[in-house]
Parts: structure tokens; C-alpha cells; sequence
């Protein structure tokens, strides 16, 4: 017997993958496909542009979170290397991401900036655990509202993050991290308003904005914060610069060290290190998604979620914050020519370079450019064309969107997400049964009436029914938890005078154990009544389902075919009749 392409093709994907085919790094796959001089070019032209994007932008992520803007850049240095090295993705870019910002910030509030660093390489070690028990399949079951939701909710938080450092608000106290308190607080500061630091911010994102029109080939951030620094440092504006706050970022990578550790310690920051970890494998995957769409390429998700997890481990021993995946550093990488993951390899050692080279440059940058790259970003990433589409799309759909977006906002990112995941589950079971559906057939129409050309057989006449004596039904649809109740109640209300009833499975392609369960209860109460059950066209597995929940023979009968289990009912009919 021979084996077509295409049969082997799907033998291939049936099969069980083996350890290396789930865990094998790209750069492995890309240096195996063959790279040359042509391809290391490009990589080096991609990883430097993915670098310029990336240099404010790993500072402007780490001031916003609580942390000094040196360690926004150990995490794009150290764990993007790391992303790019093991990575099941051949075009990720892994670094700190603006929708961390929240989680990081009220982490730094609560536990100082070692309890981040702890939570950080907590959270690695999940994500590794993750990667290995393959939770990466799962996490793309993630319901489309939930991801909108949560992504425009932390931009909304992302923007009311950076409006202190746009206008130069000066606070009493320290700012609230939550969203209202916030609000409340930079109200009552209002009166301190800097013009020149609102200037600064307008001018900068109109730059960034016109760029991206004119020029967007252009690393129009990395301009818009030169300019600002200079027409700062030129004209003595009366801003706050990188210096003034933290006085200036380090020139060289700090040596690896173990964050302090205590149980109580580790106790206290265990749900934000949950909470990292879920936040970094949605964002690291949903960027390997998109990657793959840019490109035709597939990814590997748990070798991806190893990799993520070993990026957050470096990034803490060398007291970087979170690492995920980044979908525009990505796309940007992608778009650039990058060939393989030595461009995110490259784009860290250019980083590094920076720091080594401009770091007393960075002195100079103004608060106000920063925060207005970040505001810029949050606008990027809020998707309001795609949220004004799930609104308008169904109410299902709209009350998971917005219930996720609003406890991301007022509540906690990780409650939005998890009751978001809820009521997109709740939504998808309600819509499960109602496409599962059960109808009563004539028998005679069953068994011999022809199909309508297409598959399904003729409606149900009436007048056909001669033999009153049979009933059957067909069931259509997954039958499952959510729909079994309805089927039940209706296969449960047999009339005493049949003597046969036979239920259809040719159109059910899944079964679970509450149906299964529901089922065998029918069996058994037909059974009781002296009423034979058929149970017909089921597969090997939901007929496996039946037979463990007591669908057994004498209670039940199986046979391949509709019209089979008619022509036995009829003839065991008949020969009742002959022998009374």
C-alpha cells in the first residue's frame, strides 16, 4: 500500500512530537536551513534598527513601572539575548512591555524594587514549568474580547500613568498606583502645571506622529527624544531629565546576583509572580502569533514559554524586570529583513553597546519625551478599531470586552483576565447548545427516503410515519454538559406504548461525561419499560463514552447505521407479531 504526500502529511500531525521537535530552538532550525553572509547582513541591519527603537523605550517602560530606566535596559539586554537564543520563534523580539507597567509598578509599591526582582524570577520558573507540562497548546484558547480587553484597559492605565511627567505635575506626596486615586491626586496638583514640560511632550509626539506618516522607515522615537534632550539642554529648559531623577544610567551591566530570599518573602509576592508569568506567556505567544502571520512561519509555544521563562531568570539575577514578547519591537524586526533570531541576538549587543557609548548622553533626555513615547505607544496599543468591532459585533461578545476592560482598569489586570476567560467560557458553552439540537424522525423517512443531494435527508413528512411503533431521534452538534439537560429531558419523556426508539450520533462529533451519564439513565429507564434502545452511527470514541456510563447491552443495541437498526426493529416487530 502506498502513502500519498498528503496522507503523509497528516499521519505527521497525528503522531505524538517528539522532545526535540517541541523544544529545539529556532536558531538551531535557521543555522540547519543554511545561513550565509547575505543573511547575516541583513540580520545586523535589523537587529540595529530593532535597537534604536528599542533604547528609549526599555527607559521610558522601566521609569513608568516604579524602577530606575537602567533596568528597563539589563531586561531588553540581557533577556532579550536570551528570548532570541532559545526561542521557539524565529523573529521575537523579547524586552520589557508597556503592559507590564501596571503589575510592575504596584509590585515595586508593595514589596520594593527586590520583591520585583523576586517576583520576576518566580515567574520564570513558572513559565518553564509551563513550557515543559505544554501549557502552551492551551493558552491560544484564550476568548479574542478577553485579549482586546485587557490590551485597551492597560493602555487607558498606561496613558493616566504618564500624565505627571507630561505636564510636569508636581505631587505632595508620593502618586497613587490605582487608577481613580490617581486621577483624584493629579487633579489637585493641576495648579502646578509645567509649560515647558507640556511643550516638550507635544512637540515630541507630533514628531513621532508625523514621522510615522511621512517617514516610517525613520526611527521616529529615538529622533522625537534626541531632539527634545537637545532643545532641553540648549535653551536650559526647566524640565526634569533622566539626570535630574535618577542622575544618569550606569555604563556597563551590573554582576549576576541572587535577589534576597526569604519564604515570607517569596509568600508574599507569589500572585504577582502568577500574575507576570500569565501576563508574559499571553503577550510573548499573541507576538509569536502575529510574527507568524507576517510571515508564513509556525512557532513552537511551549519551547517559546521555556524560553521566556529562562529571559526572566537572567533578567532578574541581573536585576532586569520582566521579559516578554513584543509585538511592535517584533514586527519592526520583521519588517526591517531580519532573517532568523541572531537580529534579537544582535539587537541586545547593540543595546549594550549604547549603554557602554551614550550613557552619559542619556542624562540629558527630558521626562516629558519619554512619557510622551509611552503615550504614543498606549495608543498604538489600545485596538479601538477592533474594540469598536467586538462591541458592535454581539452582546455576548460586548459584555466579555467590557468587563474585561473595565476590572482591568478599576480592579486588577489579572482578575479582568481571569473573569474575562469566565464569561468567554460561559458565552461559548451557551453557544454550543444552542447549535446542538435533537429532532424526532419518521422512520420510514430514515430509512428509506434518499438523501436531498447534499448530505441531509429530506424533511419530515407526516404521512409517511406508518409505524407508530418507533421513534427516532437524531442528535446533532457536540453533546456536552452544556446541552445534555435540554436532550435529556426530551429522550427522557418516552411514551410507555413504543416499543422502540433509536438515537442517531452520525452528527455528533464529541461527547462528555455528563451527556454520556444522561444517556445511560435513559438506557436505563427504556430498559425498565421492556422499550429497546438502538443507538446508531456513533464514533469509536463516543461510543467508548457510552459504554463506560452503563450504555450496555441489553440496555442498548449499536449498529453502524440508521437504517440498519429500523430494518432489526422492523423484523423483531414482525416476529412478535407472527409468534402472538
Amino acid at each position: 500500500m502506498s502513502i500519498t504526500g498528503d496522507q503523509a502529511g497528516r499521519l505527521h500531525q497525528l503522531r505524538r512530537p517528539t522532545f526535540t521537535e517541541l523544544y529545539l530552538p529556532k536558531l538551531v532550525t535557521v543555522w540547519r536551513e543554511g545561513y550565509g553572509v547575505a543573511d547575516f547582513r541583513a540580520d545586523v541591519f535589523a537587529g540595529l534598527t530593532v535597537a534604536i527603537v528599542a533604547l528609549p523605550l526599555s527607559m521610558a517602560i522601566a521609569i513608568a513601572s516604579g524602577v530606575t530606566p537602567d533596568r528597563g535596559l539589563y531586561t531588553a539586554v540581557v533577556g532579550g539575548f536570551i528570548v532570541s537564543l532559545l526561542g521557539g520563534s524565529r523573529f521575537q523580539i523579547g524586552g520589557p512591555a508597556g503592559a507590564f507597567i501596571v503589575l510592575v509598578a504596584v509590585t515595586a509599591e508593595r514589596h520594593g524594587v527586590d520583591g520585583v526582582i523576586l517576583a520576576t524570577m518566580m515567574a520564570g520558573a513558572f513559565l518553564i514549568a509551563a513550557g515543559l507540562l505544554r501549557v502552551g497548546t492551551y493558552i491560544k484558547f484564550i476568548p479574542y474580547p478577553v485579549t482586546v480587553g485587557f490590551t485597551a484597559g492597560i493602555a487607558v492605565i498606561i496613558f493616566a500613568s504618564q500624565l505627571r511627567d507630561l505636564g510636569g505635575i508636581t505631587l505632595a506626596g508620593k502618586e497613587p498606583s490605582e487608577f481613580v486615586p490617581k486621577l483624584v491626586a493629579l487633579a489637585g496638583g493641576l495648579h502646578t502645571v509645567n509649560p515647558s514640560a507640556v511643550a516638550v511632550a507635544i512637540v515630541s509626539i507630533a514628531i513621532i506622529a508625523a514621522l510615522r506618516v511621512w517617514r516610517p522607515s525613520w526611527p521616529g522615537i529615538l529622533i522625537a527624544v534626541a531632539f527634545a534632550a537637545v532643545v532641553c539642554a540648549v535653551f536650559s529648559l526647566p524640565v526634569e531629565t533622566i539626570g535630574s531623577r535618577f542622575g544618569g544610567i550606569p555604563r556597563e551591566l551590573p554582576s549576576p546576583a541572587l535577589p534576597a530570599f526569604s519564604l515570607e518573602k517569596a509568600r508574599a509576592v507569589l500572585p504577582d509572580a502568577i500574575a507576570f508569568a500569565l501576563l508574559a506567556a499571553i503577550e510573548s505567544l499573541l507576538s509569536a502569533v502575529v510574527a507568524d502571520g507576517m510571515t508564513g512561519r509556525r512557532h513552537r509555544s511551549n519551547c517559546e514559554l521555556v524560553a521566556q521563562g529562562a529571559a526572566n531568570i537572567g533578567s532578574a539575577l541581573f536585576g532586569g524586570i520582566c521579559v516578554t514578547g513584543l509585538i511592535a519591537r517584533t514586527a519592526t524586526n520583521i519588517r526591517a529583513g531580519a532573517r532568523g533570531p541572531l537580529a534579537g541576538m544582535l539587537h541586545s549587543i547593540f543595546l549594550l553597546l549604547f549603554m557602554l557609548v551614550a550613557a552619559p548622553l542619556a542624562s540629558y533626555i527630558p521626562l516629558a519625551a519619554l512619557a510622551s513615547v509611552l503615550v504614543v505607544v498606549a495608543w498604538t496599543m489600545a485596538e479601538k478599531h477592533e474594540f469598536a468591532t467586538l462591541l458592535r459585533s454581539s452582546w455576548g461578545d460586548a459584555v466579555v470586552l467590557l468587563a474585561t476592560f473595565l476590572l482591568t482598569i478599576f480592579r486588577d489586570l489579572t482578575e479582568g483576565i481571569l473573569v474575562g476567560f469566565a464569561l468567554g467560557a460561559v458565552l461559548f458553552i451557551h453557544r454550543m447548545a444552542e447549535m446542538t439540537g435533537i429532532e424526532e424522525r419518521s422512520p420510514l423517512v430514515a430509512a428509506d427516503r434518499p438523501d436531498d443531494g447534499n448530505g441531509d435527508r429530506v424533511p419530515y413528512d407526516p404521512a409517511l410515519a406508518v409505524d407508530r411503533d418507533v421513534l427516532v431521534y437524531r442528535i446533532t452538534g457536540a453533546f456536552f454538559f452544556g446541552a445534555a439537560s435540554a436532550i435529556g429531558g426530551v429522550l427522557d419523556g418516552i411514551a410507555d406504548k413504543r416499543k422502540a426508539f433509536v438515537v442517531d450520533f452520525a452528527a455528533v462529533p464529541f461527547l462528555d461525561s455528563t451527556a454520556a451519564n444522561v444517556l445511560g439513565r435513559v438506557a436505563a429507564k427504556a430498559h425498565r419499560q421492556g422499550i429497546r434502545l438502538f443507538i446508531t452511527g456513533a464514533s469509536p470514541t463516543v461510543r467508548r463514552a457510552l459504554l463506560t456510563h452503563g450504555v450496555t447491552p441489553p440496555r442498548a443495541r449499536y449498529r453502524t447505521t440508521l437504517e440498519r437498526a429500523v430494518a432489526d426493529i422492523k423484523s423483531r416487530v414482525a416476529d412478535e407479531t407472527a409468534a402472538g
